[in-house]
């Protein structure tokens, strides 16, 4: 996609220190050291390749017409200034700036025009992220490894050395323009602020789809969905369709952890998706981690709390041709109280399976109807068979403990019903009943086409090896 957009390139004030002078030039008035800056841009996507030629090392004035070069000076002082370019000093000391055609989705490249070494190069946005790059072999060239996006304000930071290996530096910035107007890719994230289980899973509703053909756009959308939680855990997106992702840990969520949950999709150039737009985030608190598992084949129900066994619950489960789905379930919501009927699950009327009856302490599990519900018709058989339509049932005493423990995210897990595997995520949250290489196989990052993004701890980049 070529979107243009435009930018402005002028050199600012001096870094907040100076690089130490070792004896050449001079910080009262006479000849400073200095190097001079490539500062290089695409302008536009070139015919036939002519951007990807036009490198700040492969600049030829007149052949590179989607590309736009810059000289900038790095002074022993840290104060540059623009040799030719857009941007030009007025008499009383403002920049004068011009806005360039510039691709914001193209690349951002700083090399040398003459001898010496790059040592740093930190570029970093308004709101303090800092852009992932990486310098080449012989630090000669930097180049970004991240897309930049639109309507940013950037600061670019360089620190090199001339030939005597004396440092010097320059402090420059640029403003991308805002992404066209309409159709911007946003996020919608599940759940709401609150407070759940530890079975929790993260939602990401895209407002279009990314097709898994786009491997780059969708790896740039899922790089951008941040999850960041208090105590750290390891996680991943899972792609479930194309224009849903689910996040989970690789195991479930600590009790009483906080999660945080943002987009920074806002002026990503998304390929022939456009560009991402401003989402609101989420963050929610998990609670004690309450486990139930439930073991069909003898009729109980085992709930713990933070590891510790809390009850025992005699049950009833599927019978035969109505076995309870096996598996990791979650609890999807409360309702006090639920009418049932045998033919909202393919029961007909008139047959001696069908059911019509209100139900109280229901706790849902899978969309399609799975409940852990009171059943006081079948006390006698629970703890002892299995004679349920494929709900687990109790006692109405027991039905009400359990919806008044439990929370929307706490784990129900199922064992030894001989019923079909609950599926992973048409039918609820079944994320966990796949295995950690399964769950990181949905995800764009793990075989993408693009770099991978550097978490920059500090603003110092090195060297390529």
């Amino acid at each position: 996609m070529a979107a243009v957009t435009g930018a402005v390139l002028v050199v600012v004030a001096a870094p907040d220190r100076a690089p130490e002078q070792d004896g050449k030039g001079s910080a009262d008035g006479g000849p400073d050291a200095s190097v001079t800056l490539l500062v290089g841009r695409a302008l536009e996507e070139g015919d036939g390749g002519i951007a990807a030629r036009c490198t700040v090392e492969g600049f030829r004035d007149g052949l590179c017409t989607g590309w736009r070069q810059q000289r900038v000076r790095a002074t022993a002082g840290g104060a540059g200034s623009v040799l030719r370019g857009p941007a030009s000093r007025e008499a009383d000391g403002a920049v004068r700036t011009v806005v360039l055609p510039t691709n914001a989705g193209g690349p951002l490249e700083i090399g040398l025009a003459e001898a010496g070494q790059l040592t740093d190069v930190t570029v970093r946005d308004g709101h303090g992220r800092y852009v992932a790059g990486a310098l080449a072999p012989k630090n000669r060239h930097w180049a970004n490894t991240e897309p930049l996006r639109a309507g940013e304000l950037y600061t670019v930071r360089v620190g090199a050395q001339d030939a005597a290996g004396t440092p010097v530096g320059a402090t420059m910035a640029f403003r991308t323009a805002p992404p066209p107007d309409g159709g911007r890719l946003t996020v919608e994230f599940g759940p709401r602020p609150g407070t759940y289980g530890a079975g929790q899973i993260v939602t990401a509703a895209l407002s279009r789809p990314v097709p898994a053909t786009d491997r780059t756009a969708r790896a740039r959308v899922e790089r951008a969905l941040q999850v960041t939680s208090e105590p750290v855990v390891e996680g991943g997106w899972h792609w479930v369709d194309d224009s849903t992702l689910h996040y989970r840990p690789r195991t479930y969520w600590p009790a009483h952890a906080q999660v945080h949950v943002t987009s920074g999709l806002d002026g990503v150039e998304v390929g022939d998706h456009g560009y991402g737009g401003p989402s609101d985030s989420t963050e929610f608190t998990i609670g004690d981690r309450i486990e139930a598992v439930t073991d069909s084949a003898a009729h109980e129900m085992t709930v713990r709390r933070n590891g510790r066994v809390i009850r025992t619950i005699p049950v009833t489960t599927g019978k035969e041709g109505f076995r309870t789905r096996s598996g990791v379930k979650v609890v999807l919501r409360k309702e006090y109280q639920v009418r049932m009927r045998g033919d909202t699950v393919g029961i007909k009327r008139g047959t001696s399976e069908f059911y019509d009856l209100p139900v109280f302490y229901a706790t849902r599990v899978t969309w399609s109807g799975e409940y852990v519900h009171a059943a006081p018709w079948s006390v006698a058989s629970q703890g002892e068979e299995n004679v349920s339509h494929g709900c687990t049932g109790m006692s109405t005493a027991d039905a009400a403990w359990f919806f008044q423990t439990v929370r929307e995210g706490d784990i129900v897990q199922v064992v030894n019903s001989g019923g079909e595997p609950m599926a992973p995520f048409d039918n609820g949250f079944g994320d966990w009943n796949l295995d950690w290489r399964s769950w990181q196989a949905g995800s764009s990052l793990t075989s993408a086409p693009v770099p991978s993004v550097a978490h920059q701890a500090s603003s110092r980049l090195r060297p390529l090896t």
